[in-house]
């Protein structure tokens, strides 16, 4: 299993360019950090009110709902960061459902869901998220809002499900190629917290996560004319990495500038006061941009 990391700057750095929980970042944390058939839709069962356990694919997956359903509007379905749940999103989620139907869930290995039976891919991750859509949609369209981690899922599971996938906002999403990034930015020869930094990445990104899942560089594909926001942090946390940080930096907002490729529709804005958390830095940006994809998605 990884190593703790001791500098807590390495340890912060290590939350944030994978997409960790803020609330816990030492190895320990990343040591318990620890699939896309689609269920049958329900949209004739009871509506979701609150939080609850629902079975996908013989799993137990920890969704909550609120708010009611607009005529016309998509349901907005919140996406948490590795090492998050869905309770780390409750605040924008309350504030979204005064005007609109707004979901959350923990994907497995995180918060009350189960654990996966094995390494997850991103087929299996997306098979989890389409038996929620069924579940707290039915056949009405979605729009996916997504941290981190939780952007990167989204943004490569919407290009394969543009039938419901009716718009996309990426909050600090983990980059396409992060993996590559990270080692060219952070070379094999370097030594101290940086080498700590870099052998920790990578073995998250090979699947020692909470959540068991294999994390590989891919091209970003369309998912066709949707509303796209890219929302990318302003404070450059990465820097404070001694050496490489801004290697760090400028990959990552390399990165932020590739998701623009999902849509034709596609805008980057940055959160100028935001460190990675955009949405409890500067929870007005994520509720604004969400409420204006939402819009837009209903027109």
């Amino acid at each position: 299993m990884l190593r703790k990391i001791k500098t807590s700057v390495v340890a912060a750095l290590c939350c944030t360019v994978v997409g960790a929980g803020a609330a816990g970042c030492d190895g320990d944390a990343v040591e318990n950090w620890d699939p896309f058939a689609s269920a049958t839709r329900s949209a004739d069962a009871a509506p979701i009110s609150g939080t609850e356990k629902i079975e996908v694919s013989g799993r137990s997956v920890n969704v909550s709902c609120s708010g009611d359903p607009a005529k016309g509007k998509p349901v907005i379905v919140l996406m948490h960061g590795g090492g998050d749940g869905l309770d780390k999103l409750a605040a924008v989620q309350k504030t979204l459902s005064e005007q609109n139907r707004v979901c959350s869930y923990d994907r497995l290995g995180a918060g009350a869901s189960d654990q996966p039976d094995g390494p997850q891919d991103f087929s299996s991750a997306g098979k989890i998220l389409t038996g929620v859509l069924d579940r707290v949609s039915g056949d009405r369209p979605v729009v996916l809002a997504g941290h981190s981690l939780g952007g990167l899922i989204a943004a490569r599971y919407a290009p394969d499900h543009q039938d419901r996938v009716k718009g996309l906002v990426l909050m600090d999403a983990t980059p396409p190629t992060m993996l590559d990034d990270i080692t060219k930015a952070i070379p094999e020869s370097a030594k101290g917290p940086a080498a700590e930094l870099r052998a920790q990445n990578l073995a998250i990104f090979q699947g020692q996560n909470p959540e068991k899942l294999v994390i590989p560089d891919g091209k970003v594909r369309s998912a066709g004319n949707i509303p796209v926001e890219v929302i990318t942090h302003g404070k450059p946390y990465l820097r404070a990495l001694p050496q490489y940080g801004p290697r760090l930096e400028k990959a990552w907002a390399a990165g932020q500038r590739r998701w623009l490729a999902l849509s034709s529709d596609s805008t980057l804005s940055t959160a100028t006061n935001s460190e990675h958390y955009i949405y409890v830095d500067q929870p007005d940006v994520a509720v604004q941009a969400i409420e204006r994809v939402t819009a837009q998605a209903a027109r």
